[in-house]
């Protein structure tokens, strides 16, 4: 499974790639298949993430993942029923650019906010950043 490393300080100072980096990298063996960091405009929130492809395997499956230019998500696990809850929130509206259950959390955080977790079946641990809140999300 994936690993998962975030920073989230109101001290700019120990928001940096290089943390994320060396987090990640001790994470290295749990994601062979790529790797990806991101930090926000404010250097207030930032991940990182080593990944192990399995679901959509192509880069629109790369992590971190972002959402409606507001919402950036790291993700360890599988959702089990993403597909159903895809569906559901096509129908709601929700478009997707990849077919991973990343994308599907986001969407579902987005529509139903902390009650998402009540839709998921699954194994995962999740964080997701919202920018436009300056809040941070994590569920496992």
């Amino acid at each position: 499974m994936c690993g998962i490393a975030g920073i989230i300080s109101l001290q700019t100072n120990l928001v940096s790639a290089e943390k994320l980096k060396r987090m990640a990298d001790a994470l290295q063996h749990r994601g062979p298949d790529g790797e990806g960091y991101w930090i926000n405009e404010n250097t207030t929130a930032g991940f990182g993430h080593r990944r192990l492809a399995i679901i959509d395997i192509t880069d629109a499956g790369r992590q971190p993942m972002h959402y409606l230019g507001r919402y950036t998500i790291i993700h360890n696990g599988e959702i089990y029923n993403y597909i159903e809850l895809k569906e559901e929130l096509i129908k709601k509206g929700y478009r997707f650019q990849s077919q991973s259950d990343t994308e599907v959390i986001l969407a579902a955080y987005d529509f139903y906010k902390e009650e998402c977790l009540q839709h998921f079946d699954g194994m995962f641990a999740f964080a997701v950043w919202d920018e436009k809140e300056q809040s941070l999300f994590a569920a496992r």
